[in-house]
């Protein structure tokens, strides 16, 4: 368990993932640089998008940090990062509109957002068991041990496999919000859509991580319990 020939391909995809990190800090700062022609600022371009869907109650705060960016379910809160909320350039437009994006997901009961929302506790006590129940499930020779953890572990894998459906989605709907209201010309759409991209790019390598681990595991696991 401690090397295993998936690791070469698990190695990879942190490779992988490393780049996506460092793709959409580079493509968010770039953009950060380019004035958005509607001359809106992050929060002004997702308070638009908010009242045209009539979530008029939705709150738009600022927050600390770069791409700290998300919306609250629980609050009814979208916080903007400080680069987003009071900038006037195509990132903050293209990441405040993705926020306000998953706001109306959350409006129209948009099916995987609503089932990563009830797995969210339970995927926050495997992920932080899911480990150790591996570890002592190896260390102990315990296929019972290794067994569960393969199962919390798997409920986290899919927790992030739904994650991608609601980025996509919600990133789709701000592209065509932007384009439809004017908050990017046609010419900035390309831009727009780059940041909004490279941010996917970090979902989909954290969740090919994932995956490859929870191959891994399944394998020793198979492995270990065949020759008992």
């Amino acid at each position: 368990m401690l090397f295993h020939p998936l690791d070469f391909l698990i190695f990879a995809a942190f490779g992988a993932a490393m780049w996506a990190q460092y793709r959409v800090k580079s493509t968010f700062t770039k953009y950060s640089e380019v004035p958005v022609s509607s001359g809106l600022t992050g929060m002004e371009a997702a308070r638009k998008f908010l009242d045209r869907e009539d979530l008029h109650q939705i709150k738009i705060e600022q927050a600390r940090g770069v791409l700290t960016d998300h919306y609250d379910p629980v609050h009814k809160v979208i916080r903007l990062s400080e680069p987003v909320y009071g900038r006037r350039s195509i990132s903050a437009a293209a990441v405040a509109c993705h926020e306000a994006g998953h706001a109306l997901q959350h409006k129209e009961a948009y099916r995987f957002l609503m089932i990563r929302h009830k797995m969210f506790p339970m995927v926050s006590f495997a992920s932080g068991t899911a480990p150790f129940l591996l570890l002592a499930g190896f260390f102990l020779q315990s296929f019972n041990l290794m067994g569960l953890g393969i199962i919390l572990f798997s409920a986290a894998v899919f927790f992030q496999l739904i994650t991608l459906p609601v980025e996509f989605n919600a990133s789709s709907r701000a592209r065509d919000f932007m384009v439809v209201e004017g908050i990017v010309a046609s010419s900035e759409e390309k831009q727009a859509s780059r940041v909004l991209n490279a941010a996917a790019l970090t979902y989909v390598a954290a969740a090919l991580i994932s995956l490859l681990q929870l191959l891994k595991f399944i394998l020793v696991f198979s492995q270990g319990s065949s020759r008992e």
